[in-house]
């Protein structure tokens, strides 16, 4: 027997008409090349975006075409993100941060049809000119004043392709299914792969991450999204927003600059803020600094990679900040788990607090977890018995888009991530490592998430990242590079006595290297395969035995 229920397709267009009745005067503020700070509301963002949609329109965009962004964070992008998704056609984000020949690749594999780009941005287009024959059309995300004058006659400005639109237009409906949005892994190894996300998929995601025991958004919040809108729609962020009338701060092209953070935390009233974890290295090194605080602001949202158990510690004593760490990735849209302390938790001392707020958290309803062993056994929730992540869920992308076939993928439905982790039995993952970045040294394995964690818990350091080498009688071992906090030096066997205290003698690092700088992948992860590549014969050259 079936129920007598209504069903109704999940589509985008529906967080628009709902907030458009319900909370339409809620403000947008963002930082532009044009303005240190534009205000408009959910109700000018939607007017303008059936403005695009009628625009898009008249130059010829049909359902199910990608439409492509390079830009930061700002009500422009708002208004492109609603456009060509509740018109049916495809947003697909790109990193500017990539290179060159991954930007074309990527365009060309998605057959973009037109570029949506922030106006400091357009140095990135140079190196594409005459590779990219699917693109017809190039947009500069600004008035006419800020388009360059040379341009001026071959690049339209956004606001003259919109201008003189109506700003009524009925937005259709269709299959919940239907493709809404496009973002490319960073392409470590191999080519990027391209995740379509569904209406469908982001409508439930959106739902998940407006639970109070996920990332809880919510119409009393002011969130700042540092969380770039080309990394996995922003983590669902400009939806949550939307869905539940919810103040939005972007912060443009300065998302990586601690004194505009501040600024904006402060005058904005932000009390929710998500990045990755440079992002907050940066902003905690700024208010050492000048002195400032952070008053209003409750609670961090950082994933992307481990949070340091010094960064929470920070957080929590120094500004009175909660940390909750989740866990996910493009495959995963992103939010597979959140860091969120049940009540008993919260009554834990302060320390062991910490440590379950370093771990990736419990699962969110709609994302089932799995560890398996080598040969595809399930692991206990023990908290010992690590093994592979693997998930399924409703934003789980299930194949990739332009390839038959991918191996990531089981016949049970089973997206394997890559990541090695334990899961407690209270729920909580913990990601120990990345399977390409663990390190195993005669036979014994090491978590180089562990190790970088503990290193930046001492004083002089301010990031860390481990890796395994080659070494001539354990196969591999284990050695750190660190980049100092400013004005420190961090000594060699003062950093190895800090994680001697919490490690075993075999398990500590050979040798200490101190850096300016770690390479960063597109996605402001460290990259380890520049690493490994540039020190993998470091201990081999020096005859360590």
């Amino acid at each position: 027997m079936h129920g007598l229920m209504m069903e109704r397709p999940l589509l985008i267009s529906d967080i628009v008409r709902f907030t458009e009745r319900t909370n339409p005067d809620v403000e947008i503020v963002s930082v532009t090349i044009e303005s240190p700070r534009h205000r408009c509301t959910w109700r000018d963002v939607f007017r303008r975006a059936r403005q695009l949609a009628n625009a898009l329109t008249a130059a010829g965009v049909k359902p199910g075409d990608r439409i492509a962004s390079i830009a930061w964070n700002d009500y422009r992008h708002v208004e492109l993100y609603y456009a060509v998704s509740c018109m049916g056609a495809v947003m697909h984000t790109i990193n500017p941060r990539l290179f060159p020949e991954q930007l074309e690749y990527i365009i060309n594999h998605a057959a973009d049809r037109f570029l949506f780009v922030d106006p400091t941005l357009l140095p990135l287009l140079k190196p594409l000119q005459g590779k990219t024959p699917t693109v017809e059309r190039v947009i500069v995300m600004s008035s006419d004043a800020v388009v360059p004058e040379q341009l001026r006659g071959v690049l339209t400005s956004y606001e003259s392709f919109i201008g003189g639109q109506s700003d009524r237009y009925e937005w259709p409906t269709f299959d919940e299914r239907t493709a809404s949005s496009l973002c490319y892994t960073s392409g470590t190894t191999g080519h990027p792969k391209g995740v379509l996300y569904s209406h469908r998929s982001n409508v439930l995601h959106a739902y998940a991450g407006c639970m109070g025991d996920s990332v809880g958004v919510s119409a009393k919040d002011v969130i700042l999204a540092v969380v770039p809108m080309f990394h996995a729609n922003a983590w669902g962020l400009p939806y949550n927003a939307a869905m539940t009338g919810t103040k939005l701060v972007l912060p443009g092209p300065k998302m990586g600059d601690g004194e505009t953070l501040v600024d904006l935390m402060n005058s904005e009233k932000v009390t929710m803020a998500a990045g990755v974890p440079t992002v907050w290295t940066l902003l905690l090194n700024y208010l050492a600094q000048s002195g400032k605080r952070v008053p209003t602001l409750r609670k961090t949202l950082i994933g992307g990679s481990a949070v340091p158990l010094s960064m929470i510690r920070t957080f929590a004593e120094e500004h009175g900040v909660e940390v909750n760490q989740g866990w996910g990735m493009t495959e995963t849209s992103p939010i597979g788990t959140i860091g969120s302390l049940s009540p008993a938790m919260q009554e834990l001392p302060a320390e062991e607090r910490y440590r379950m707020a370093a771990k990736q958290g419990h699962g969110v309803f709609g994302i089932e977890m799995k560890i398996v062993d080598e040969v595809g056994n399930e692991l206990p929730w023990d908290g010992k018995s690590a093994g592979e992540l693997k998930v399924r869920g409703n934003w789980v992308c299930s194949g990739y888009y332009g390839l038959d076939h991918s191996p990531a993928h089981d016949a049970d439905g089973w997206f394997a991530t890559g990541d090695v982790a334990v899961i407690g039995p209270d729920g909580f993952l913990q990601i120990t490592d990345r399977a390409k970045d663990v390190i195993k040294s005669g036979g014994e394995w090491i978590s180089s998430v562990d190790l970088e964690n503990c290193a930046c818990g001492h004083p002089d350091v301010m990031i860390a990242a481990a890796i395994g080498v080659k070494h001539p009688k354990w196969e591999e071992r284990p050695i750190l590079l660190v980049v100092p906090r400013p004005g420190r030096t961090p000594e060699r066997d003062s950093v190895l006595a800090h994680i001697g205290a919490h490690f075993a003698k075999w398990q500590l690092p050979d040798e200490v290297i101190v850096v300016e700088a770690l390479p960063m992948t597109a996605t402001g992860k460290i990259s380890k395969k520049d690493l490994r590549d540039k020190y993998r014969d470091v201990l081999m050259q020096r005859g360590a035995g």
